[in-house]
Order: structure tokens, then sequence, then C-alpha cells
């Protein structure tokens, strides 16, 4: 048997001194540099101190268990090797062994040379890693900047031709972040007014007071300050399309108004005593429920009724979690190119933590992740350790005493509704709450459309 030449260092893990000691003295016998701990918290202090190679750690331990040491080494620490032992085999545990992170599993009692065969298998494993060359990103077929290979993607896409070919009305739904706008470009872009103007309107960000003459223009000397006759978002889309986001945000009085835009296609310019007809696509998107508002009072049913000719709904992120993968090599080309750096290369751990990740913001909260990882980014490879701190898990973590109780509570519930793939329902018997109230703390917390 060739011994160890790369004087690796091994950390060992057990909290029976008899095993500590069994695995230290065949590890060293073999030339490698071996550390040991006894328990979870001692190993975490010396993985903070020292250079690693490989870990093997024991399932069964107080407090800590092996897989949290697994999973906060995994996410915490590049190239380092992991090996996990047990006197508790069962094929469950091996399952969730390897899920965890670990390269290799091995059952006790185990001879001398299982051992070390499984520890040479594992350094191996990641020495292949650390040579390996990054794959050439894929090539995608982009539809203005949308992407998706989701079956609820492709029905979008689907959607998105049939409504360009009509000339109907077409109200977007969505979750904040998910592409609304995107999509009423696709709309615009493969209709037949494609070469007219494409007018975007955030009705949620023009003061209520400014709004009616944003969108519909002034005459000259219709309030105080109205200098000259000025023309109006319509007027400027006439031919073309305007796109009414946050249609939900406007005023029961502005809803009257946008109702006779619609049903007579014509708009008052404030101040003026006659109407001007405009010749104009309405496309509108909410990231609230209109059903409710209606109840409520705050939104016009006859108005749902005129906008909601054709709906089409964009699924959130966490509900197509095969999308992130091409989003991510799409966002990361995009910034890669635009700050003349090498394309990024994302290991399979760090692709893992990404697609697992609950995304509240959906695919804006991607790209701006992935944009700070290009900026910041020193060399071609990522990995979970270069992931915003929020996405890694850490054995220590539930130690913290740093934090207020919101950002603890934040953190959990967040944790909780990853760990059942965004299943709100799940999540609350979790938690031991109903489905409202955890809809009301994600909506304090920011994770939650209000």
């Amino acid at each position: 048997m060739a011994r160890s030449t790369g004087n690796e260092s091994i950390l060992v893990v057990d909290d029976a001194p008899n095993t500590l000691e069994v695995l230290e003295r065949n590890l060293s016998a073999e030339g490698y540099r071996v550390f040991s701990a006894p328990g979870v918290s001692e190993a975490i202090s010396i993985l903070e101190s020292t250079q690693l190679d490989l870990v093997i750690t024991d399932l069964k331990m107080p407090k800590v268990s092996g897989l949290d040491l697994v999973r906060h080494v995994r996410e915490n620490y590049k190239d380092i090797g992991i090996m996990m032992i047990t006197g508790y085999a069962t094929i469950e545990g091996a399952v969730e062994a390897v899920k965890s992170g670990a390269e290799e599993y091995l059952s006790k009692p185990f001879t001398d040379e299982e051992l070390l065969s499984a520890v040479r298998k594992t350094l191996e494993k990641m020495q292949v890693r650390r040579a390996a060359r990054a794959q050439p990103p894929i090539e995608l077929k982009l539809s203005h900047d949308l992407i998706g290979e989701s079956v609820s993607m492709q029905e979008v896409f689907d959607a998105i031709q049939k409504a360009a070919s009509t000339p109907a009305t077409i109200l977007i739904t969505g979750e904040s972040g998910t592409g609304k706008e995107l999509v009423a470009r696709a709309i615009h872009y493969n209709s037949d007014r494609a070469s007219a103007p494409f007018v975007p309107v955030n009705c949620g960000g023009i003061p209520e007071g400014l709004l009616e003459s944003e969108l519909f223009g002034h005459v000259k000397g219709a309030f105080t300050g109205a200098a000259v006759t000025r023309a109006g978002f319509f007027q400027t889309a006439d031919g073309g399309t305007i796109f009414l986001d946050e249609i939900s945000e406007t005023s029961l009085a502005m809803q009257v108004k946008l109702m006779r835009v619609l049903q007579d296609k014509e708009v008052y310019m404030v101040g003026a005593t006659k109407s001007r007809k405009v010749n104009v696509r309405i496309l509108a998107a909410t990231n609230k429920h209109l059903h409710s508002l209606i109840k409520k009072g705050t939104f016009r049913e006859d108005l749902f009724f005129r906008l909601n000719v054709i709906n089409i709904h964009i699924p959130p992120l966490r509900e197509r979690r095969e999308d992130i993968l091409p989003l991510v090599t799409y966002f990361s080309g995009k910034y890669a190119r635009e700050m003349g750096k090498p394309a990024l290369q994302f290991s399979d751990n760090a692709l893992d933590v990404l697609s697992n990740y609950y995304w509240p913001g959906n695919v804006r909260e991607l790209e701006n992740v992935i944009q700070r990882i290009v900026v910041m980014s020193e060399g071609d490879k990522v990995e979970v350790p270069d992931l915003p701190a929020l996405m890694r898990f850490s054995a220590l973590r539930t130690t913290g005493l740093n934090r207020t109780l919101a950002e603890v509570e934040a953190e959990y519930i967040r944790n909780v509704l990853a760990s059942v793939k965004g299943n709100k329902t799940k999540a609350a018997k979790i938690l031991d709450i109903d489905r409202k109230t955890l809809r009301e703390k994600l909506k304090e917390k920011g994770d939650e459309p209000s």
C-alpha cells in the first residue's frame, strides 16, 4: 500500500475518545497530518484556523450532529473533502449524508483497509475537483430576455404568442420581480404595433395628484405651473402600446377615467373641454390579488373585467426551479461581458444552494445576486462561500447572540420555507401558525407582495 506523499491534513471528529485515538493513529501512520476534535464546536474552531484537505466525522454526537458539520463545511469552505462514519448505518442515513455533501459514507465497524481506501477515494475526488476545467456555458434561446425551460414558462411563452396576434387588452399578474414588464414588451414587439412606441408607466411611482396629467396630458393654464400644453403618456403611445404597471395603485377616481379610455378610445387632457381620440393598446399589470381589492371596494369590478380580457400569470421563481440555472448562466454571462471579465463557473454545490433558495424577490433578486457576485469575484469559479450569507447554512448560526429577535425569526421562517420548497401550507404547519399569519409575517419582512 502506497503511503501518502502529499502530507494532506485531515480533521477527525468523534465524541468517542477510543475511536479518535484509533483513527488518528492509523491515519498518522500513513503520512497524513491529523487533527482531532470531540465535537462540532471544537471542529469548527480547527476549521477556522487550519488549512484542511479532509474532514472525517461521526454522525451521532451530542448537541450538534455530524450532518450539521457536513453542511457547515460544504457551504463555508472550498475544496475540503468530507467522510461520514457511523455505528447506526441505514440507507436513509447514507442518502442524507451524501445529500448534505459527504463524498464517502463508512459504517462501523470497519477495517483499517476500508478506512484508508475511503480516505484515498475522497482525497482523489477532491484533487479531480480542483483540477477539473469548468464546462463552457450552455447556449440559451432567449425571447426578449425572457428565459424559461419549465412547463409553466413555456405556457407563458405560448400565451404571449397568442396575445400578440390580437388587439385585446391584457392583464399580466405575478409577484414583484417575476418579469411582468418583460412579458408586456414581448407582446408589443411581437405584434403589428412593434414599430410604434411602447410606453411603460409605473402607476404606483407617480403621485396621485400628478397621475392624471402624466397619463392624459394638460393644456396651458390648466393649473399653476402649466406654462405650456403638454401631451400625456397616452398620446405618446398613439399607434403603439401603453403598459400600466401597478394598476392596483390607482385611485377609484382615476379608475373611472381609465374606464372611459377603454370604452371610448379617447382621453381628456387636464383643463381641456374636448376629448382626443387615441389608438393605443392597453396592457396592465399587478402583483396584488384584484378580486380581494374588489371585495374591499378599492378596485372597480367593471375596470377589472375590461382589463382582464386575456390574463397572463407569471409563476414565482420558487415554483419553476428548473429555470434558476439557465437564469444564472444568462445573468453571469451578461454581467461578465459588461465588465470585460471571463465567464464565471459555478460549482455543483453553489448551484444546489441557488436552486434551493426561496427567492422571495424572484428573478429580479436572482439577477441582483449574480451581478454582485460577478462584480466582487476575484477568480472564475464560484463556490458556496462566495454566495450571500443568507443563503448559506451554518452549524453555529443558532448560537449567534448579536442579532435581534426579528432577524432570527425572519431567518428561521425563510429556512423553513426553503425546506418545503416554498409551500406555505406546509411551512405554516411546521411553524404552528395559520397560513394568514405566515403571509402577514412575510409581508412585514418584505418577502411577500402586499
